[in-house]
């Protein structure tokens, strides 16, 4: 999984994103590769920073984000 911050670009008519050949090749991605993006705009997750903290868990939380990865991503 890729996490990374770029910026959109018109391209004739349609807009892309351009992604890091370091980070193409890290990930072992090929030319025509089906693959799932998540986009959020920047500085939209100030809800969750609000709530950061406020509620306890019975497991880390670094093994509850895995699991999440594992469940959603197939990582």
């Amino acid at each position: 999984m890729i996490e990374l911050k770029t910026r959109i670009r018109k391209w004739g008519n349609s807009f892309g994103l351009v992604i890091p050949k370091k980070e193409i090749n890290r990930e072992n991605f090929i030319e025509g590769e089906e693959i799932v993006l998540l986009i959020k705009k920047k500085n939209r997750n100030k809800v969750l920073r609000e709530g950061f903290g406020m509620f306890k868990f019975k497991k880390p939380v670094s093994k509850i984000m895995k699991e999440i990865d594992k469940e959603l991503y197939n990582d």
